[in-house]
């Protein structure tokens, strides 16, 4: 018998709506998984489960009329939220001994929009230092000796163990697609712009996007309806959910840096959507987006300068070596460089309008195959750099394992702005994906 902590999203939405499990047992399945589990993966660094005890029974004794089955999308679902992520009522430290305690005065907008929709919010996540490479303590739950990825280590790692059905995170180079590769589930980043992001603590304000955990992809809809008003039923007007699309197979550039397993598992993807009535067709990039992944990390330090120059100035005593490399690196970029960056962005975009024009969705790797051994790091984002310059919604697509056992993710990639389209197109795809 499958354990409430276990049902998705979308399986929990269904149950509480019937009846079938209350706020409080679907809560108390998974603070018992993280009781059980949380000294193995570690993915929490606060626990608000006495707060969100009390907002799960105020809204089963509320019933009908504001309970978990008042048609709020998210009334009884737990949720995690990455520590760069504002909370009033816990700490957000942004994974550095920096901000140890710190308390935020208020919620991000996020956090504000998910307690609206009767979300519980259950606590903070594990998070690397300022969303950038120092790790955490987290490890994969699959193998707790590999990495869980980063920098929404915590979130992944959570939702991958079912402590959660849903956590947040966020994406500045790959840090949503490349931990839900890594742990084997959905992670979906949004559009650049799509999701609020007051109360984010900015890493690099051209590149930081809002994403989400989850463990199917028709989760995302009710978190989507929390956020930003849409469907939470999914966009069936967009696109009709038996609809194949046309798939765009995108070795990309850097395709040569995806080992044997993740090829294979891109391959296999679109062999098994063609099979079952895609059109598959190879996608080959032009020229100009050999240069993206170098550009992305040029806007990324030059904005990492600007957007943490207060932490560096005052906080550089507690803060690791990788962040204050970065900074470095960030203050010695000539402005017409940067510039120069944007332009190549700006220009991509351009071009991707065509390839869109031709295919619906395109499929790429998501990591260089499965989690990496060790704690150390957390894998090379390359896969995920050029798509989150461009600002395109991506979704981890979970399926495939590797030669450890370990899981392997695809990546889907839809048109800049059309969210709701790339994931029509993602329900469908997943169902498909052997």
């Amino acid at each position: 018998m499958t354990s409430a902590n276990e049902l998705t999203a979308s399986q929990a939405r269904k149950a509480l709506d019937q009846g079938q499990i209350s706020a409080r047992e679907l809560l108390a399945a998974c603070l018992a998984r993280i009781s059980a589990r949380e000294t193995i993966v570690g993915a929490w660094c606060h626990l608000a489960d006495d707060l969100a005890l009390a907002v799960a029974k105020r809204q089963d004794e509320r019933g009908g009329t504001g309970g978990a089955s008042s048609g709020l999308p998210l009334s009884g679902l737990p949720v995690g939220v990455k520590d760069i992520i504002d909370t009033a009522d816990m700490p957000t430290t942004y994974g550095s001994a920096a901000y140890a305690g710190h308390r935020p005065t208020g919620d991000a907008a996020c956090v504000a929009l998910v307690r609206a929709a009767g979300g519980l919010v259950l606590g903070k996540t594990v998070s690397t230092e300022f969303a950038y490479f120092q790790p955490g303590k987290t490890a994969n739950p699959h193998n707790p000796a590999h990495s869980p990825g980063g920098s929404s280590s915590g979130s992944a790692a959570a939702v991958a163990d079912c402590m959660v059905p849903f956590a947040f995170g966020t994406q500045t180079g790959g840090s949503v697609v490349r931990p839900a590769a890594f742990c084997g589930v959905v992670g979906y980043k949004a559009s650049y712009g799509a999701l609020p992001l007051y109360g984010v603590k900015a890493l690099s304000h051209d590149l930081d996007t809002l994403g989400l955990f989850c463990r199917e992809v028709a989760d995302i809809h009710l978190m989507r309806a929390a956020l930003v008003g849409a469907p939470a039923n999914g966009p069936f007007d967009a696109v009709a959910p038996d609809h194949a699309p046309k798939v765009g197979l995108c070795r990309t550039p850097e395709w040569k840096q995806a080992d044997q397993d993740s090829q294979a598992a891109v391959l296999a993807t679109a062999k098994s959507l063609e099979a079952a009535g895609a059109e598959v067709v190879e996608i080959e990039l032009a020229p100009p987006f050999a240069d993206l992944v170098e550009r992305q990390k040029l806007v990324m330090a030059q904005n990492a300068a600007r957007d943490l120059a207060f932490e560096y100035a005052q906080h550089r005593d507690r803060m690791s070596s990788h962040i204050i490399a970065l900074i470095e690196q960030g203050r010695a970029v000539d402005f017409t460089a940067y510039q120069d960056a944007l332009a190549a962005a700006a220009e991509g975009r351009r071009l991707l309008d065509d390839v869109f024009a031709e295919v619906d969705v395109l499929l790429c790797p998501s990591a260089p195959g499965e989690a990496p051994r060790g704690l150390a790091a957390t894998g090379d984002p390359v896969f995920n750099r050029m798509w989150t310059l461009l600002g395109n919604p991506c979704v981890n697509l979970p399926g495939h394992k590797g030669r450890n056992g370990l899981p392997v993710g695809v990546q889907a990639v839809g048109a800049l702005g059309q969210d709701e389209v790339l994931l029509s197109h993602c329900r469908w795809m997943e169902r498909r994906i052997v």
